[in-house]
Order: structure tokens, then C-alpha cells, then sequence
């Protein structure tokens, strides 16, 4: 009897137990509560938090002797992580690997599948382009294999790197000064700076004049400008050949309408965002920083908070190089314009019926999940950074699927004794896209009623003296184009690159804009003179092709290393022993310590220059440049006000005599205060230039120029 019962309670207990989960491992705790959401409670979902496996920072880490096999270990701080993940893989009834789908995420999933000890043909890779709920299950269907294809993809560009990195930095450090670093996608991006700075320089402007007009046809006026002589177009390089062509005008006389041209013009959307057409748009009309767009792109991508719905992927994934869509997305954004805008907007008719294939696709463009879910619907779930870029990717996208804008133009000729001038009018016919999405408004210019054959009067000339412009500097959208356009660099590498060679001051940004330092430019010679094809546009984006074919199986990643590696290990050598060492002399600041009286120097620090004393180490003194704007602090009434930097390198506006002072500002003070409250105003920048405001008001007035 007692047998019987043991055994009852032991049943009992057994019944009890927890069943065991699936686990699904993933990059990020956002990430993975989204999707754990979705799978419900049979899953488990946990993060790895990134990477836990990389080369080691203190040596090479590259077996160049043995096919140049990586030596990966963990990441330092990753411990309590690994062992968690161990943990839950040993409680877990399955176990799916569900990093990102690219390179670096099949590369993650890879590492934790050693770590973790899985089998390696077995099917526990799960991918999704998107983290919508019917995304994330139906990926779920389908689990595969881990590709090695593209974890050697990722471990070639992982290992070139590594060797280019470990081989160049040691040189620049004995050579230059420690803490330098060289690398294949930053160095291209350094030279591509570093060269249009040298055509700024060597440019010599040439002097060119035009002609703006004024004519009248009747009441109604339009401008027109000179063209050319006999229907020919001419320059004008001076003065002299102005005036010429003045003479020969009766100014007071008729000038007779001599040619009209009517034409239509389309203008078509330009496709849905890659990641360097995200980066560019963002740069230009968010002014957003290259790290900036990637971060507020990850945010929405691995999920918000939208309330009644939970968490939700709001775009698809961000790291592309493709401008495809599904067809069910393409089927969702002409359901939304037929029924937003209507049938005249929409470049295809709905799908009647039941739906085409091609939910997914792991190389689609950077997309909205839903275009239902408006910007405006979701503006209160986001952050101001994250609500700009979902509207920019949401606008352009749905642009792309909505009919090309018509613009009804118009080109006249107005002759008078052999001299052309050159009217062009357009109008706006039919908005198209630009109806949610414009880059470059149309502007109207409606033109009067001319007809070949009528006579106008000339009301005014301007002729105007003009000199041609230098090339300008490179911002960050137009710097990711011309790596992009020249095959350097891959999506997910723009924004480490950007990033790089600031922090390592090769480079500075004024005015949105590279301006390279003298330590980037000795950098850039070192590597210029002795590593040519680091440099060498053509010469990397060769490497980025071969490396692009390991990952569809067309190349060995060994051979690919091997061919680059041999022919540059040489040029290694040859620098070791050729580089001659630089000094970098400190520039004497022209004030004395006010600690041991010593001159103070120059230096070149992580954020820029500063002043420390020249008798370092015995003397650790060091101060900030500033640059006193002469205006007497508007609170302590004793100090005045000097321009600083923050780490970030954003320039602020504090009082000279800090500590004693605290007083701060991101925006200048001019020295005096509003007239309706007392206020100190301060020069704020607006869109269009600069405004005097009040920041504690409404007051504003207009920069006096």
C-alpha cells in the first residue's frame, strides 16, 4: 500500500514539472523581448548581447603560418553571458540561433553555436527580415543550417583587417606617435578627403560674367538670360565681352519671339532607402550624424512600444545594399494609396484575390512593415529621432510605389540683331510622389502666353561678374556616396569609418563638412608612399568584389586572404626599415603654467588640441582652448564668455572665470538682453541661417547682417 502511494506522489511530481522550452537566441534584449512575444510561452528568448567571440586586442590573433586560422576567444565581460546562455541551452528542449540576417549576424550565430556546442548541419539558423509577427512565425517553419559561406565572408573581412590594422598601426606608432591606427575602408576614406582638400587648394578660380534680363509682354514681365549669338551658345569670360554684346542691343527696340518649346517632363520616385541612401537622405535633411541614423535605424527595427499592439519592428532590417520588395509589401502600399490619395497616384493595381508570394526576402530594402502604420499614428510611441527617420523611410518608400510627378514645361528664344536670350518656364501638372515625398521642390514658373512670332520689350539688364568655385568639402552623405560609387566599404562598415577617423583626428568636421588635420595628412602620406594600394580606390573595391564572392561560394576566403596578404607583408618590411620617424614638434602656446611658471605647449588630444604644460610628466597641467567672444557673462557680470568643446565635440558657450562661474549655454550670447524680460539674448541656428532669440520667451528678432 505504501509502494503504491510513493509511487502516485512521485507521478504527481513528475506531472509538476516545468516543461522544458525552445530557446532562441538573439543579439539584443529589445530584440528578443519583441520577439518572444510573438513565439509565446513554449520559447524562451535571450540575448547574447552582441558578439561573444573575437580576435584578441593585445596581439594579431591571425595564424599566418596555418591559412591564416583565426585565434578567437571570448570577450572580455562576456563571461556571466556565456555562462547563461550554457545554462539555458542545457535546460532547453530545442535551440534556434536567430541573430540578424547578414554576414556579422551568421558569423554570431556560428560563434554561439561553438560556444555552445550544437551541432554544426544542424537546422537551427532562423532568419527574418523583418519582426512582425507572421514574419518571425512563418521564419520559424523553415530553420537551416548555419551558411559558412557567409561566416567566411565575414571571417575574410574579419582577418584582412586584422592584418592591415596590426601590420600598419605599429609602424605609425614608432614612427609618428602612439595610439595612430590604419585600416583598408579608413584609409581609402582619409585619401578621398585628403585629395579633394589638395584640389581646393591647387584650384584657381576663372572669372565668367551672365546676363539676367528682364522682359515685358504687356503688363506681364518674366526673366530671361543671355544665351549665345546666331543660336549658338557663347561665354562670357569679362567685362569687355559684356559690353559688346550690350552694344549690339537696341535696348528701347522690339525683340521678337523666335523659338517656343512645349514639352511634358516626368520625373519618377527614386526607389525605397538601401543603408548609404538612408545614411545620405538622414545627413541632408535630418542632418543626422551617420552613427545617429544606424542607432535610431536599430531601435525601430528590433521593436516599439505601440501600445494596444505591443512591441512591434517598425522597418525592415537596416544593413542593405538591395532595392527590392516583397510583392506583399508592394500589394499593402497600393492598397494605401488607392485608398489615400486614389487610383491617379498609385504605379500598380492591388492584387485581387489571394496574395503572391515573396513575404520574405532577406535582401529587400529598408522598408516600413506596415505602411498602414502612418508616422503620424505613430508619433506618440517615438522618440523625435526615431518618429524623423520612420517618416523619412516611410515617405520614401510609399513615394516609390505612387506615379511619376508631370511637369509641363517651356523654353522660349528671344532674338534681337543676332543676340539670344534663354526664358523657361514650368509648371506643376499632376504632383505624383512629391505629393508625401520631395527632394528638389518644383518650384513654378509660370511664363506669359508667347507664341513664336510675337515681339517682347526688354525692361532691365544685370549683367553680373561670377568667378567659378572650388570643389567643396566632403559632408558625411556626400563621403558614403563616393565610397559607395567607387565599390569601398560595405553598408555596415560607413558608420565605424566615419566614426574612426574622427576619434583618431585625421580628420575634422566644420561646418558639417571633413577638413583633414596635419596628423591625418602625415598619416595619408605614410600610407600613400608605402602601402599604394590601400589607397588604391580600384585596388579595394577588387578586394570588396572577391570578398563579396566568398559569400555566394564562388571564392576560397583563404586564397582570397593569401593573394592580398603576400604582396603587402612585403611592403611591411620595406616601411619598417624605410619610414623615417616624425617628430611632431609642440607648438608653444605663448602663456606660462600658472602652476610651475614653465611655457605651456600645444597638444594633440582625443578631442582636438589643448594646452598642457611643457614640463610633462613633472608637471601634469593642462588647460582647454577656448576662444574668448568678448561678451561679458551675462551672470556673474566679472567673466566673459569663451567658446568650448564637449566631449562629443559640439561647441558650447561658459563663462571664463569656471568653477567660480557655472554659467553654460549651447546657444551664443550677443550681450544684451530682451527688451521684454530681461533675458540674456543668444544667436540661435535656425533652418536658413541664424535668429536672435530669447530662450526664456517668445521674443525674436532678425541676425543684422
Amino acid at each position: 500500500m505504501m509502494v503504491e502511494k510513493a509511487t502516485s506522489k512521485a507521478r504527481k511530481t513528475k506531472s509538476r514539472a516545468k516543461p522544458k522550452k525552445k530557446l532562441v537566441i538573439v543579439e539584443s534584449p529589445s530584440k528578443a523581448k519583441t520577439i518572444e512575444k510573438y513565439l509565446g510561452r513554449t520559447y524562451k528568448v535571450v540575448a547574447s548581447i552582441g558578439h561573444i567571440r573575437d580576435l584578441p586586442k593585445s596581439r594579431m590573433g591571425v595564424d599566418i603560418e596555418n591559412d591564416y586560422q583565426p585565434d578567437y576567444i571570448s570577450i572580455r565581460g562576456k563571461g556571466d553571458v556565456i555562462k547563461e546562455l550554457r545554462k539555458d541551452a542545457k535546460a532547453a528542449k530545442e535551440i534556434y540561433l536567430a541573430s540578424d540576417p547578414d554576414r556579422e549576424g551568421e558569423a554570431i550565430a556560428w560563434h554561439v553555436s561553438n560556444i555552445l556546442k550544437l551541432d554544426e548541419n544542424g537546422k537551427n539558423r532562423v532568419t527574418f527580415n523583418e519582426i512582425t509577427k507572421d514574419a518571425v512565425k512563418e521564419a520559424f517553419k523553415e530553420p537551416r543550417s548555419i551558411d559558412m559561406d557567409l561566416v567566411d565572408a565575414q571571417q575574410a573581412r574579419r582577418v584582412l583587417d586584422r592584418l592591415v590594422g596590426y601590420s600598419i598601426s605599429p609602424i605609425l606608432w614608432k614612427k609618428v606617435k602612439k595610439g595612430l591606427s590604419a585600416g583598408r575602408v579608413q584609409s581609402v576614406a582619409l585619401n578621398l578627403i585628403i585629395k579633394r582638400e589638395n584640389e581646393i587648394k591647387a584650384f584657381e578660380p576663372q572669372e565668367y560674367w551672365t546676363i539676367e534680363s528682364e522682359f515685358k509682354k504687356g503688363r506681364e514681365k518674366f526673366a530671361a538670360s543671355f544665351y549665345g549669338v546666331n543660336g549658338k551658345k557663347q561665354d562670357l569670360a569679362d567685362n569687355d565681352a559684356v559690353q559688346k554684346i550690350l552694344g549690339q542691343l537696341d535696348r528701347k527696340g522690339d525683340f521678337d519671339i523666335t523659338k517656343v518649346v512645349k514639352k511634358e517632363r516626368k520625373r519618377s520616385a527614386q526607389p525605397p532607402f538601401t543603408t548609404s541612401t538612408m545614411q545620405q537622405d538622414a545627413n541632408r535633411k535630418l542632418n543626422f550624424r551617420t552613427r545617429k541614423t544606424m542607432m535610431a535605424a536599430q531601435q525601430l527595427y528590433e521593436g516599439i512600444n505601440i501600445g494596444k499592439g505591443g512591441s512591434v519592428g517598425l522597418i525592415t532590417y537596416m544593413r542593405t545594399d538591395s532595392t527590392r520588395i516583397s510583392s506583399i509589401a508592394k500589394h499593402e502600399a497600393s492598397q494605401f494609396i488607392h485608398e489615400k490619395y486614389g487610383a491617379e497616384y498609385a504605379a500598380t493595381k492591388p492584387v485581387k484575390g489571394k496574395l503572391p508570394e515573396g513575404a520574405q526576402d532577406a535582401h529587400e530594402a529598408i522598408r516600413p512593415t506596415s505602411v498602414f502604420r502612418t508616422p503620424a499614428e505613430m508619433k506618440q510611441f517615438l522618440s523625435n529621432d526615431q518618429y524623423k527617420l520612420y517618416n523619412l523611410v516611410w515617405s520614401r518608400f510609399v513615394s516609390s510605389q505612387m506615379t511619376p510627378q508631370v511637369v509641363d514645361t517651356m523654353a522660349v528664344t528671344i532674338t534681337q540683331k543676332s543676340v539670344d536670350f534663354r526664358a523657361n518656364g514650368s509648371k506643376v501638372k499632376f504632383p505624383g510622389f512629391t505629393k508625401i515625398y520631395n527632394s528638389g521642390k518644383e518650384k513654378d514658373n509660370i511664363l506669359p502666353d508667347l507664341q513664336e512670332g510675337d515681339t517682347v520689350k526688354l525692361s532691365k539688364t544685370d549683367p553680373s561678374q561670377h568667378f567659378t568655385q572650388p570643389p567643396a568639402r566632403y559632408s558625411e552623405a556626400n563621403l558614403i556616396k563616393a565610397l559607395e560609387e567607387n565599390g569601398v566599404g560595405r553598408p555596415s562598415t560607413y558608420a565605424p569609418t566615419l566614426d574612426t577617423i574622427q576619434r583618431r583626428y585625421y580628420v575634422k568636421l566644420e561646418s558639417r563638412r571633413f577638413e583633414p588635420t596635419e596628423l591625418g595628412e602625415i598619416v595619408n602620406t605614410i600610407i600613400e608612399d608605402q602601402f599604394p594600394d590601400i589607397v588604391n580606390v580600384k585596388f579595394t573595391a577588387k578586394v570588396e568584389d572577391e570578398l563579396d564572392e566568398i559569400e555566394t561560394g564562388k571564392q576560397n576566403w583563404v586564397k582570397v586572404v593569401d593573394e592580398f596578404y603576400k604582396p603587402f607583408s612585403d611592403e611591411v618590411d620595406k616601411a619598417e626599415k624605410d619610414v623615417e620617424k616624425i617628430e611632431m614638434k609642440d607648438e608653444l602656446a605663448g602663456i606660462d603654467c600658472d602652476i610651475c611658471g614653465a611655457p605651456m605647449v600645444v597638444k594633440m588630444g582625443r578631442y582636438g588640441k589643448f594646452y598642457a604644460c611643457s614640463r610633462f610628466p613633472d608637471c601634469r597641467n593642462t588647460k582647454a582652448i577656448v576662444k574668448d567672444t568678448g561678451i561679458v557673462c551675462p551672470k556673474c557680470h566679472e567673466g566673459t564668455v569663451v567658446e568650448r568643446k564637449s566631449k562629443k565635440n559640439r561647441v558650447f558657450y561658459g563663462c571664463s572665470r569656471f568653477p567660480d562661474c557655472d554659467f553654460v549655454s549651447w546657444d551664443k550670447p550677443i550681450g544684451r538682453d530682451c527688451p521684454k524680460d530681461g533675458h540674456f539674448l543668444v544667436e540661435k541656428k535656425v533652418k536658413g541661417g541664424k535668429q536672435i532669440v530669447c530662450p526664456n520667451g517668445d521674443y525674436e528678432e532678425a541676425v543684422q547682417k
